[in-house]
């Protein structure tokens, strides 16, 4: 049986919010928080935007799920991300609880699993989901922020 909403569907969909990112200026990563196969918060990163360092895609999305389900415990979701939560989102992920995490492209330096972050012991962490496109759209944000500079 054919599953229509798998990970590769609703990495699509963290993927347009990394779009819609990188069409405002920020860093392009998108998230989405699922929960029974249903979207219950969008967001990307608006570091630059709220001039704020904690802004990242994950905690713009874990607060959005919170106030959707009216508590503060993910128990029961799944995050989306187009690249490895940082130490600092990893460790807001702890918190929360979440069931499980989906990224798309490793972060070989700053990522999770490079800096030794634990998550909660119930959550499980899947990578590797759309990788490439992922990779690619962090790689082009670079390149022309680089050329332009």
């Amino acid at each position: 049986m054919i599953k229509p909403f798998d990970d590769t569907y609703f990495m699509k969909k963290a993927l347009q919010e990394a779009q819609d990112a990188y069409e405002k200026g920020e860093i392009p990563i998108g998230a989405v928080v699922v929960v029974k196969d249903k979207i219950i918060a969008r967001a990307h990163n608006l570091t630059e935007t709220l001039n704020d360092v904690t802004a990242h895609a994950e905690m713009q999305a874990i607060t959005a799920a919170a106030n959707f389900l009216g508590g503060k415990y993910l128990k029961d979701c799944t995050l989306y991300v187009t690249i490895e939560p940082c130490q600092m989102c990893a460790g807001a992920l702890y918190w929360s609880q979440i069931s499980k995490i989906v990224y798309g492209a490793r972060d070989e330096q700053r990522g999770c699993i490079a800096m030794g972050t634990k998550l909660h012991p119930k959550t499980k962490m899947t990578g590797g989901v759309m990788e490439m496109e992922a990779s690619e759209l962090l790689k082009r944000f670079f390149i022309e922020k680089r050329n332009l500079n």
